[in-house]
């Protein structure tokens, strides 16, 4: 946003809001130089009528000014979230507030000209208790997928100070965790993330550089390869099979690899589900055959294979 405009906002006062009742605001159609949805934002930080703009706020999501303009209200997205996540989450009473307010962060997130400023402020690790729910209702499970959406809008960007960021945070066991128990959905969004963390070297090389976090992707992984099986997915399928190719590509995870891929990726089990995705068939084929090479082995990383549960 530009030094002139930030003046402008500057100087706006009060006096531009008219107040027809203590529960409807209806502001003046032009603040000359201001972009109309600013005074909204300005609304935000009063308590006491913060939810109105908010919804406002929300149905104006997909304009750039908004966007910009939100850089100046981290402190607001963070208050309405907070409070929420300091005490017992009353569904009915902050379901709404709370998800309005994740729909506005995914803005800020996906935004060019605000994302420095969101990592910055470390607006995800708000985001991280709605992943660490268990509960799978329709609003936890909303909430969780929205949250999900947020980070996902971060990865989507291939950025390093995206991927950066969230090696310093614990992401990756929190997606683990979703995508071994939560909602097809919530698994495919969770799986997407580590998909895109894996596909940046610095991911790949984090996830690879001990046993440990290996071992706890390889065992996820292997555990939805045999509950897709039974329950076949072809958008969850296609992602843990980018996932287990990119893990490919270390030589110490290919080595570990070659002991514990499911077999069900290795016959036919999958076929008729990948019949028309030539993408996905070709990625298949590719980690088969990444695997096949001959390489030496490697001890100090290796797997049992896992057992069908």
């Amino acid at each position: 946003m530009s030094n002139q405009l930030c003046r402008k906002i500057s100087n706006i006062s009060m006096s531009h809001f008219l107040y027809i009742d203590k529960n409807i605001n209806i502001f003046e159609d032009d603040i000359p130089g201001v972009p109309k949805v600013f005074p909204w934002t300005i609304l935000m930080k009063n308590n006491f009528i913060k939810d109105f703009p908010l919804g406002r706020l929300g149905v104006q999501s997909g304009n750039p000014d908004m966007r910009a303009l939100l850089d100046h209200c981290f402190n607001s997205l963070g208050d309405l979230l907070f409070p929420h996540l300091n005490g017992p989450f009353q569904m009915t009473q902050h379901f709404f507030k709370t998800s309005k307010t994740l729909v506005l962060i995914e803005c800020v997130a996906s935004h060019p000209e605000t994302r420095s400023s969101f990592l910055a402020a470390h607006i995800p690790l708000y985001l991280y208790p709605f992943l660490q729910t268990v509960s799978k209702t329709r609003p936890f499970e909303y909430l969780r997928l929205t949250s999900l959406g947020v980070i996902g809008a971060l990865v989507k960007t291939d950025e390093q100070e995206v991927i950066n960021f969230l090696l310093t945070t614990e992401i990756i066991p929190l997606c683990l965790r979703i995508m071994e128990a939560g909602s097809e959905l919530s698994k495919t969004v969770a799986t997407f993330i580590l998909q895109k963390i894996l596909l940046d070297e610095t991911g790949l090389n984090y996830i690879c550089q001990t046993y440990e976090r290996f071992s706890h992707v390889a065992m996820i992984l292997g555990k939805m390869v045999i509950a897709l099986a039974k329950e076949q997915s072809a958008r969850l399928l296609k992602h843990v099979i980018r996932c287990y190719l990119r893990l490919s590509d270390n030589p110490r995870a290919r080595e570990a690899l070659r002991q514990c891929l499911p077999d069900q990726l290795k016959d036919q089990t999958f076929a008729g589900c990948l019949k028309d995705d030539k993408s996905t068939k070709h990625w298949l084929q590719q980690l088969l055959a990444n695997l096949e090479s001959t390489a030496p082995q490697d001890p100090r990383i290796t797997l049992p294979p896992l057992a069908a549960q």
